[in-house]
């Protein structure tokens, strides 16, 4: 469990709920309500936590160190994302080789190569993929880009909060398949993980502003979260492109900043709770499975609610116990043998 930011797993457990809301919408046995939005907000609150957590992270080790090691920065995000990957993976191409699904050309390569933001045509069961894919291309190129940015990696961040709207709206312009999946592709989308960068950068000289703190205790904070979301719901599309996804961030970057910086409360309480820290823990590993048995498409009993929900969490508890907590326990075994080898030279 995330024991250095508090409320952390509590917002990530919201996120992986709203995204098994949205992906049940629809399926045998559910409520036929049209929530598929919720998943992409889902979505949405997960890319914003990814950048605040990873420039919290990079910049801790920078002030500390001086530098940033890429290579152990790689390494670590290798470990955390491709063990589960690979064994969900697996088991797709299992179920494809017996013919209990049907993939399409080049679903393996790009889920594996973490390219599937570029790959349209796609079987529902790796569909989901394409946000690993554009976190996984955040991971490779913003560390490097802070470290060689250095002082103006601020800069950097906030012209990508301003420029990545203007992107957007000129995709109405070019193919239709981009316009279809704008949501997608990363130099559409890198707007919203650069919100979650911009509030570590700018989170401690906002608490020093008291309107800013009187704002975050007051009761009217309440509509900033509902805010969020009723932006997301937004059906003019252009209006959406050039400023809805940037207000919606904005929301989403100030809820993250009030859970985090004060988890007594009722809200940071319930957020902190031990069932929503655990569903956070496995969250990665949920919304890898989950896709697999919340299929609206199938009549098949296992994408029947709720055995589908039950398998989707069972599954999810033995991504994380059999593949993620030893993958890191050998990363951990691995970096320490790496300090005391260095150490000795």
């Amino acid at each position: 469990m995330n024991r250095g930011i508090p409320s952390l797993d509590g917002l990530r457990a919201l996120s992986i709920g709203f995204v098994i809301l949205g992906h049940l919408s629809g399926t045998r046995g559910f409520f036929h309500l049209n929530l598929t939005g919720l998943g992409e907000f889902g979505v949405r609150v997960f890319f914003v936590i990814s950048g605040y957590l990873i420039t919290s992270i990079l910049l801790r080790e920078c002030e500390k160190t001086g530098t940033i090691h890429l290579s152990t920065f790689y390494f670590r995000r290798l470990m955390r994302l491709s063990p589960a990957l690979v064994f969900y993976v697996g088991v797709i191409f299992a179920l494809s080789a017996l013919g209990a699904i049907t993939l399409r050309r080049g679903d393996m390569l790009h889920a594996l190569t973490y390219t599937m933001n570029f790959h349209f045509v796609r079987a529902w069961q790796v569909g989901h993929l394409w946000s690993l894919s554009v976190e996984e291309q955040f991971y490779l190129f913003w560390p490097a880009v802070l470290l060689l940015a250095g002082s103006r990696a601020r800069a950097v961040c906030f012209s990508v909060v301003m420029v990545v709207p203007l992107i957007r709206i000129s995709s109405l312009f070019v193919a239709r398949s981009m316009i279809i999946h704008s949501d997608e592709l990363f130099f559409t989308i890198a707007d919203t993980l650069a919100a979650g960068c911009a509030l570590a950068f700018t989170q401690q000289r906002l608490w020093q502003n008291p309107r800013y703190t009187r704002f975050q205790n007051s009761p009217a904070f309440w509509f900033v979260p509902l805010a969020a979301l009723a932006i997301h719901f937004n059906p003019i599309w252009r209006l959406q492109a050039l400023l809805g996804f940037t207000a919606m961030n904005i929301c989403i970057v100030l809820t993250i900043d009030q859970a985090v910086r004060m988890p007594k409360t009722a809200w940071g309480r319930f957020l902190n709770l031990r069932p929503m820290r655990t569903v956070g823990v496995i969250s990665y590993s949920l919304y890898l499975w989950q896709q697999l048995f919340l299929n609206r498409a199938s009549d098949h009993l296992v994408c029947a609610f709720p055995i589908n929900l039950l398998l989707a969490f069972l599954m999810a508890g033995i991504s994380y116990v059999l593949v993620e907590t030893p993958a890191l326990r050998l990363r951990e075994r691995w970096e320490s043998e790496m300090t005391v080898a260095t150490q000795t030279v």
